[in-house]
Formats: C-alpha cells, structure tokens, sequence
C-alpha cells in the first residue's frame, strides 16, 4: 500500500476506487502486457469495519455505473462450503477437544484452495454475469487459507475479468526482498508477484 493511500480516510478512498475500477482501462484489461488481472487493495487492519462498509459502497455505486460486481467473501464461502459437506456442525463440536493445530490442519485440507476453494469459487464465477470480482475475508480465513495460495490457484480460474482482493495489511515491493503480501502489516504472507497494487492505478 502506498504511504499517499495510506494517509487517506475510506471516505476519500471511495471515489479514487470508483474512478479506477468503473474505468474502460481497468475492465478491458488494457496496458497489462500479458499479466493477470488481479489487484490488491491494502488497507490498515483497525479500519476493517470502514473497509466493509466502504467496499459495500462501492459495490452500490459501480452497481449504479453499470458495472457488475460478484462479491465472494472466502469466509462466507468457508462455511457454506462446510455446510454443504455436512460437517460444520462435526468442527462446532470438535473445536472443544482438539488443539488449534489439529483443527487448523483439518480445515487446511477440507478448505484446500486448488482441491476445493478454487473449484467452489469456479462454480460462482460461471453462474454469474459479472465485470468485476471482489474477494474480501481475507484476514477471517487466516491461518487455514493464506491469500497468496488463493491468488496463486485462482490465476487459472479467474482470468478473464479483474479480481480486487481487500486485504487487511500491506502488499509492499522492493528490490531487495520482491513483492509481499504481510497480513496485518506483521504476518509475511509469502511471496506474491503478480497483483497490481490498486492505490497506484490510475482511473
């Protein structure tokens, strides 16, 4: 996230991403040279709450604009994903008597983004018309789905229109270490490359 962006309130983050995502450049995948659409808007931890609202925003007025939004909140998806297997109500009564290790590797493997996050997000994305895909719970889902391993598996998925991740932390790059995506500005979420940092696009 840039230091301009990050000085802003939501409020005045509203119309810059508005401006940008509504914009012909941005959904007609224009000036990307090849790379994949996908885009990280950062923002600081203790503003989830405005970020929520903000992002609902956002998605009423570019609904407003003509522009048609799928909004997929891996949480949300976790636990219907869950449900529809039959066992969320199983993990409700197991969370009592196993550790925190035990339960984070079993919803890592039930919740394993390229066996069976990334085909749910599939079956969404071809029921849906849509221009743009936000994904958002990102810190929710933390630590059983890490956001670049979503990134990463979605790539082959989720090609053709522009994703925008809001992600409760920093996406930094620097020569020295790459690019990074550190949950909460502490966790280094590992290396991701291919995300545009939207702060930085322009409308």
């Amino acid at each position: 996230m840039s230091a301009d962006m990050g000085k802003k309130t939501m409020n005045e983050r509203l119309p810059h991403l508005f401006n940008v995502i509504s914009g012909r450049r941005f959904l007609e995948k224009r000036a990307l040279n090849g790379e994949i659409p996908f885009y990280v808007c950062a923002y600081p931890p203790e503003e989830s709450v405005d970020m929520e609202r903000l992002q609902r925003q956002l998605a009423n007025r570019l609904e407003q604009a003509g522009v048609r939004v799928l909004d997929i909140n891996l949480y949300d998806l976790s636990i219907e994903m869950l449900k529809e297997r039959g066992i969320w109500k199983q993990l409700l009564d197991m969370e009592k008597s196993v550790t925190k290790d035990q339960l984070k590797e079993l919803l890592q493997g039930v919740l394993d983004p390229e066996a069976h996050l990334i085909p749910a997000i599939a079956i969404k994305l071809a029921k849906s018309d849509f221009d743009v895909l936000f994904l958002s719970g990102v810190g929710a889902v933390f630590p059983y789905i890490r956001s670049h391993n979503v990134l990463n598996n979605l790539q082959s998925t989720a090609k053709e229109k522009p994703t925008v991740m809001f992600f409760p932390g920093t996406y930094e790059h620097c020569q020295e270490s790459g690019a990074s995506l550190d949950l909460f500005g502490k966790l280094h979420d590992d290396k991701y490359y291919r995300a545009f940092d939207i702060s930085h696009c322009e409308a």
